[in-house]
């Protein structure tokens, strides 16, 4: 029986996100702009999104006058993150079977 997909994962930019950050534990929001295809305002908006459940921190601040927000993921992310992957692989793995 296959395991349910977590929702908040279960979105291209969102998980690019979180696929990013699981690499690299924090990053700033120019550099997942530039490898992410898609917009500042999706990119803002799907941040948040993360943010409200609780799987990235977000921080603001200034380097010199200009604004800089950080990203990054949480315990409850890096394990919810984990969860979606295996989840995914119970698909791919119950087809190899039949």
């Amino acid at each position: 029986m296959f395991r349910d997909l977590d929702p908040i994962l279960h979105s291209q930019v969102r998980l690019a996100i979180m696929s990013i950050l699981i690499g690299v534990k924090n990053a700033e929001f120019s550099y997942l702009l530039e490898n992410i295809n898609t917009t500042k305002g999706n990119l803002s908006f799907q941040m948040n999104k993360l943010k409200e459940a609780g799987y990235i921190e977000i921080k603001k601040s200034f380097r010199g006058n200009y604004p800089l927000t950080t990203c990054e993921i949480t315990e409850t992310g890096i394990n919810a993150y984990e969860n979606y992957v295996n989840s995914i692989g119970d698909y791919f793995n119950e087809f190899k079977k039949q």
